[in-house]
């Protein structure tokens, strides 16, 4: 593009979000993308400045939901890997930055138009079968929001460049937003293959070059993330995809001095070890690292005497179960009055029983499998755990089988005691508990609702009484960075609600917002005297 123009960019909205209903040319396609790599064993590589890298481990990936079918296998890296990724990146990094905006800009939105467009079966086909999501789920994820993050991303960055500070007569200021001295490290997830994309590329975007670890059981959906990233014209080393485990990376990059910053989506208790680590090693670092991480949650849905059960009941349903309960936004609390509960629970229950369950493939099922063996364990003990205990019972699910993938049955468990442990830990998985509460305890349970757990990422409130609701969004305005009225606490949106929250649950540098942009730049001030001064002297010594 030229440098002699100030570029518009593209005009922006969220991408639709196909239906997938009987009989569309959407889900035919996609019907036969799926077909095709079922039928394909992939061997995975790493992507190291811009090369495929292959070493001798190879590690099988299996469909969570049908685990003795190979999908293929990725190459598992050493610490040599991770020394060539960071040597990559620091030899990309020159060009890269220099290179203008626009046209860094052109290249992520290039790939958002293949995401949407031409590889919209390739990108569903690939986080359906190695994450075990249902159509919807992916659609929403490895297509819509995927693409709405970079679009958005672009428009945002634009905004950051246009903010220029004022001059004054024979001055002229400028801001130069440069991109962090040395290499972004991004530590992907495996619930969300749009989170994988972002948190590479939203550094990129601002001229960072980054060393990418995705998540062991997200390398499926990955590589095609890379392969678009590349086919949209990514120059070699800017983004380096390298499938190593946690320990041998965290050695390596974290005792570099060229370590610029952390992209971070995971545990919080991982989370806590690397910020530990980082500040151990300080002294060894150029600058000081930016450190960005949005980590779990124990979200919760609280409901008023005043709010509609219809609405609550089916808020539940989706807030707990979509996705398995694998999002970190999941609803995994509940709080609802005695008056409700009735009504609740039995549009709860019978909506649960017409639940299906299964394979990716049949899309009418709404619920899957689980990531891995570790997740179906941690998730099943914890069901364990209530079928042994005296203060909760178990009302709809409790079941779950691995024989043919890590299947568990949506479960709700009801207690009496606010603090018991399914209401407080972390799950991550198909378990919602609820404590049914005195109406006349509104106040009380607010408090319970901000104090039970060391999260703070997202929560809703459920009321038609507007004083019940501004008294729970001024109680809880710390326990939660996305708040929502009359909702239910998952699925924000790239550009509407930007996402993030802050206690246990991170730096709540939002994604989908100019805000996470700002932490991947640093900014230098140059000021230019068109006739500068010739005599010390000040008018005052006169």
């Amino acid at each position: 593009m030229s440098k002699n123009a100030i570029h518009q960019t593209p005009g922006v909205t969220n991408e639709k979000i196909l239906d997938y209903l009987p009989g569309s040319e959407e889900k035919t396609v996609l019907l036969n993308k799926i077909s095709e790599l079922k039928n394909t064993y992939q061997e995975i590589p790493m992507v190291i400045g811009g090369k495929d890298v292959y070493s001798r481990k190879k590690v099988r990936i299996n469909a969570p939901h049908e685990i003795h079918h190979p999908l293929g296998h990725y190459t598992k890296g050493s610490s040599n890997h991770v020394r060539e990724a960071i040597d990559a990146a620091n030899r990309a990094k020159k060009d890269w930055m220099n290179m203008s905006w626009q046209d860094r800009s052109a290249i992520f939105l290039k790939a958002a138009d293949l995401i949407s467009g031409p590889r919209r079966s390739y990108m569903n086909a690939t986080t359906m079968m190695a994450q075990s999501k249902n159509v919807y789920q992916s659609e929403i994820d490895a297509v819509a929001e995927l693409a709405d993050f970079l679009r958005f991303n672009v428009k945002f960055a634009r905004q950051i460049y246009e903010q220029q500070p004022n001059s004054s007569p024979g001055i002229w200021n400028s801001l130069e937003y440069r991109p962090l001295e040395g290499f972004v490290f991004a530590l992907t997830p495996f619930n969300f293959t749009a989170i994988s994309g972002n948190l590479p590329s939203a550094p990129a975007l601002m001229g960072n070059t980054v060393v990418w670890k995705p998540a062991e059981s997200q390398i499926y959906a990955a590589i095609a993330v890379m392969n678009i990233f590349r086919e949209a014209g990514l120059p070699d080393g800017v983004i380096n995809l390298v499938f190593v485990d946690g320990p041998t990376a965290g050695r390596i990059i974290f005792n570099h001095p060229d370590f610029a910053g952390l992209h971070f989506t995971g545990s919080s208790t991982v989370f806590n070890m690397l910020w530990n680590t980082i500040g151990g090693n300080i002294s060894k670092y150029k600058s000081y690292p930016r450190i960005v991480g949005e980590t779990g949650g124990k979200d919760f849905v609280m409901a008023h005497p005043s709010a509609d059960a219809e609405q609550l009941s089916v808020a539940l349903l989706r807030g707990a179960f979509e996705y398995q309960g694998q999002k970190c936004s999941a609803a995994s609390r509940a709080y609802i009055p005695r008056s409700l509960w009735s009504t609740v629970k039995r549009r709860l229950l019978a909506d649960l029983k017409t639940l299906k369950m299964g394979s990716v493939e049949d899309f009418s099922n709404f619920i899957n499998a689980v990531i891995d063996a570790k997740a179906y364990q941690k998730i099943s003990g914890y069901i364990d755990y209530v079928k042994r205990s005296r203060k909760a019972k178990i009302i709809a699910g409790g079941n779950y089988n691995d024989e043919v993938g890590y299947f568990i049955e949506p479960t709700v468990v009801e207690t009496k005691d606010p603090n018991f442990k399914t209401m407080c830990e972390e799950i991550f998985g198909p378990v919602l508990s609820i404590y049914v509460y005195p109406d006349n305890k509104y106040s009380e349970i607010l408090d319970i609702v901000d104090k039970t757990s060391p999260y703070a990422l997202t929560g809703s409130i459920f009321a038609q009484d507007r004083s019940a609701v501004v008294e729970a969004s001024d109680a809880l305005r710390f326990a939660a960075g996305n708040f929502y009225i009359n909702d239910k606490p998952t699925g924000a949106v790239v550009g509407q609600q930007p996402f993030g929250g802050a206690r246990a649950s991170g730096t709540n540098d939002k994604a989908g917002s100019i805000l996470n942009l700002y932490r991947w730049i640093s900014p230098r001030t140059v000021k230019e005297n068109f006739v500068a001064p010739r005599d010390y002297r000040y008018p005052f010594l006169g």
